[in-house]
């Protein structure tokens, strides 16, 4: 039941899938070992509309656009937000409170703008790529990698100020941010086989670290722009590696 209510948590927060009944009100932190578990689920929301657009004739792009639109959907855009955001003030600030302000402003700037085109395109064009089974899988292995190198920064990581979403997220314990990794490892390794996973794996994990160290030392920390930033970032780079050995 623990961890039942602990994928409900995630799911209300990290989707916008509508979930019966009450969830008890805790920080999104204590969820964090289901992370992955969301990604399957929005992984597998993206690969069957990729595989619907295939079955009715579009071409491998334009099937690879829709299924990326529909996690898009499904998550609310959340993580796209986040790297717009992130783009316009870690690109567009020049210290650590002229960044975290920009990162705050509703607006959209030349750099986000940038930022989104060059995620969707990357995402569609790499899909496009992959054969029908083999572009759902890497979507669900995309997605659960990406959402356990979340986990792992905002364990290792702190909040880059005192309010927010990701201060009031909470911190994980790192326990359960390496439970979220060995999940979205064994998602992996049953998506892509032992060698593309370790591979997917690896470049997560660089991802992140590189990811947590830029926002360290420019705005102090993490913030929720910056996690949906490394998530959309690491499922560019499980797609590529997928894409690679096809």
């Amino acid at each position: 039941m623990a961890w039942f209510e602990d994928l409900r948590l995630a799911l209300a927060f990290l989707t916008r899938l509508p979930i019966r009944g009450d969830i008890a009100p805790r920080p999104l932190a204590a969820a964090v070992r289901c992370f992955p578990l969301v990604g399957v689920v929005v992984g597998l929301g993206g690969g069957l509309v990729y595989a619907l657009g295939l079955k009715l004739g579009l071409p491998p792009l334009g099937a690879a656009l829709f299924a990326i639109v529909a996690t898009g959907l499904l998550t609310g855009a959340l993580h796209e937000d986040g790297l717009a955001d992130s783009a316009d003030g870690l690109a567009g600030g020049h210290d650590r409170e002229q960044r975290l302000a920009i990162m705050s402003d509703s607006r959209i700037g030349s750099y986000g703008v940038l930022a989104l085109i060059v995620s969707v395109m990357a995402r569609a064009a790499l899909l496009a790529g992959l054969p029908t089974a083999h572009g759902i899988a890497a979507l669900i292995a995309a997605h659960a990698l990406a959402r356990a190198g979340m986990a792992l920064v905002m364990a290792r990581g702190m909040p880059a100020k005192s309010g927010g979403l990701a201060a009031g997220a909470g911190k994980p314990a790192e326990g359960d941010a390496l439970v979220a990794l060995a999940i979205a490892a064994v998602i992996a390794w049953i998506a892509l086989g032992p060698v593309v996973a370790a591979v997917a794996l690896v470049a997560t994990l660089i991802l992140a670290w590189a990811m947590a160290r830029l926002g360290k030392r420019l705005i102090g920390g993490y913030t929720g722009d910056t996690l949906g930033a490394i998530e959309q970032l690491s499922e560019i780079a499980v797609l590529a590696v997928a894409a690679a050995v096809v």
